[in-house]
């Protein structure tokens, strides 16, 4: 799941980000909204909210090359997916206001795990259509609702007995036809939209953990704590975390499955 702000801007948040997220969570999801925007060499490809840069990473391997621009308002997740595919060109800006030159056309826009932490949603769609192509196509998906997981759910609920009621931005747009509507409401033609369950398996069960948890914190008052204060609570979250899904692991392995809505248009 990606993170809210305040976890992205932890010093070392974009490099566990990369080493413990990406291959387990983040690419086999890029991989399906992929497989859905028939991709093809000579595309102009832009990926908002772009992390460390899987989906613009993906996308410039199957298409063997050519023009990927990945945005990201994000300055260290920036410096992550830089550093790690230099080849691509990487833009520091606002998917309300992307930095997209007027004349300055993409034939795929694709937004993966970011519409539900926009500040204006409608907007950004608005930004979009501003930069596509005639004839462009677009691809966004969102997390379901964490009703859908079990796991996640349990979560979240041994977290609100330390932090009080949470508003999990991540799961915003977690029904498919809020999703749909959205994109309609937008002007946008062809919208469909598919729900796609996987099973993700996570090796450093407790490092998942403890960055879920740290993500809970950033969504909570508790982030105005002190250091100190901070990371006592962050502790004792996780280690009731780790009781409470250890039905679910496997040979150490954090073992559940997750859903996404991808909607294309």
């Amino acid at each position: 799941m990606a993170l809210p702000d305040y976890a992205m801007r932890q010093p070392s948040f974009p490099e566990m980000y990369e080493r413990l997220l990406v291959q387990p969570l983040f690419r086999p999801f890029a991989e399906s909204v992929l497989d859905r925007v028939n991709l093809t060499p000579g595309d102009r490809v832009l990926d908002i909210a772009c992390g460390t840069g899987i989906v613009a990473r993906l996308a410039r391997e199957r298409m063997g090359g050519g023009t990927v621009v990945g945005v990201d308002l994000s300055p260290q997740m920036l410096a992550v997916a830089c550093a790690v595919a230099p080849e691509i060109e990487w833009r520091e800006g606002s998917a309300q206001a992307l930095p997209v030159a007027d004349g300055e056309r993409f034939d795929l826009v694709l937004c993966h795990q970011g519409l539900q932490f926009f500040a204006d949603p409608p907007a950004a769609l608005r930004e979009i259509k501003r930069v596509l192509a005639p004839g462009g196509r677009v691809a966004v998906a969102t997390w379901c609702s964490v009703e859908n997981s079990p796991v996640l759910g349990e979560l979240q609920r041994v977290a609100e007995r330390h932090l009080g009621p949470i508003v999990d931005q991540r799961y915003t747009f977690g029904g498919a036809a809020d999703l749909e509507a959205l994109l309609v409401a937008a002007g946008f033609n062809n919208v469909r939209v598919e729900t796609e369950t996987r099973t993700v398996r996570f090796a450093e069960a407790k490092t998942f953990v403890r960055m879920n948890t740290m993500a809970f914190v950033g969504m909570s008052a508790a982030k105005a704590l002190d250091e100190t204060a901070r990371a006592a609570v962050v502790d004792a979250i996780a280690v009731a975390s780790m009781e409470a899904v250890s039905p679910h692991l496997r040979n150490n392995e954090l073992v559940f499955d997750l859903s996404t809505n991808l909607a294309t248009a």
